[in-house]
């Protein structure tokens, strides 16, 4: 084993200066991705001002956001002060299948910005910080605020796709007939097990408002015609009579009753043989790092949710009729955690 000479590791000053400018870092990757910075360097690198020209900024200004971020290697700085990308900035591109450009644009959305302001808030009493600034749950804020809606889809759309070639990779559909894909969006993750798995027949269940726009994303893939569209509400029942039950980002969304109202319409709903896969992160125990962690705490002070451990799943499951038969690592930072009725 190669062992890390010490003289490599920064030494703590650095690293907590580096943990304590952290915001300033993500807001720049953020309005950077916003921009389209790395769209437009796609093909060619470019001076600050040819970008402040484009993109309507100011270009000194522009110059010190992207020479900050070339400093961690974001952008690259040519010796004739212009700019090309780098591994980290071409996921910020809009036109790659691995891109977080959405993700990003989230990330520095006001909205959330105001409700980590209030992390004291949630750390001190377990409230939502969200719902302390906004006056509402995230998913009603979604609803009032369209523009806002659009860009938190877009960013689980690229949470989604990123995450559907280790799903496919890392369970056997083979058993399965019928796939309800529980709160599924706009199917995306169902239509790519769907054509992995040419014998399946899929569900896609969510709010009216989201069945409403799915047709279009089921026709682009090209699995419309082995697609079931039902809309209502999981806290009040889900499709019967299927064999799977698929549900992605969700259960992390919820405190644990509420969970737990979720998977027993699920039990109810499910053929006695029928299966539960949540597709979550687990968090793993002790110091380990893992996103997880960091996602966790975006859950505090967000949705009022949270990421779980394998012990806090199998509760869960425990909880609500099922038994934990395996928890399939994917690669990816998600796992599949599989649950058969008791």
């Amino acid at each position: 084993m190669i062992q890390q000479n010490q003289t490599d590791v920064p030494p703590p000053d650095v690293i907590l200066m580096q943990m304590l400018f952290g915001a300033q870092m993500q807001r720049s990757v953020c309005l950077a991705s916003r921009l389209g910075i790395p769209d437009l360097l796609a093909t060619q690198s470019q001076t600050a001002e040819e970008l402040a020209d484009k993109t309507g900024m100011n270009a000194p200004s522009l110059y010190r956001l992207l020479r900050t971020l070339a400093s961690i290697g974001v952008f690259s700085e040519t010796a004739d002060r212009k700019f090309e990308l780098t591994p980290i900035s071409s996921l910020l591109r809009s036109d790659v299948s691995n891109s977080v450009r959405d993700f990003a644009v989230m990330m520095g959305e006001d909205w959330i910005w105001q409700a980590w302001g209030e992390l004291p808030y949630s750390v001190e009493t377990g409230g939502v910080a969200h719902e302390k600034v906004q006056g509402m749950g995230s998913f009603e804020f979604f609803q009032k605020n369209e523009e806002s809606g659009k860009v938190f889809n877009a960013a689980m759309t690229n949470f989604t796709r990123a995450i559907i070639p280790a799903v496919i990779e890392g369970y056997d559909f083979s058993g399965v007939n019928r796939l309800v894909d529980i709160a599924g969006g706009h199917g995306l993750l169902l239509a790519g097990i769907l054509k992995a798995n040419p014998h399946l027949q899929g569900v896609l269940f969510d709010l009216p408002f989201v069945i409403e726009g799915a047709g279009e994303m089921l026709q682009k893939e090209d699995v419309s015609d082995r697609v079931e569209l039902a809309s209502g509400d999981f806290f009040e029942s889900v499709p019967a009579g299927a064999d799977a039950y698929m549900m992605k980002h969700i259960i992390h969304d919820w405190d644990d009753e509420s969970s737990i109202k979720i998977l027993q319409n699920i039990r109810s709903a499910m053929n006695e043989k029928g299966k539960v896969l949540i597709i979550e992160m687990v968090v793993p125990e002790g110091s380990e790092p893992h996103p997880s962690k960091a996602l966790d705490i975006l859950m505090l002070v967000m949705e009022g949710g949270k990421e779980r451990t394998k012990d806090e799943y199998r509760k869960l499951l425990d909880a609500t009729g099922f038994k934990m038969t395996r928890i399939i690592p994917t690669k990816s930072p998600y796992s599949l955690i599989e649950g058969e009725p008791l």
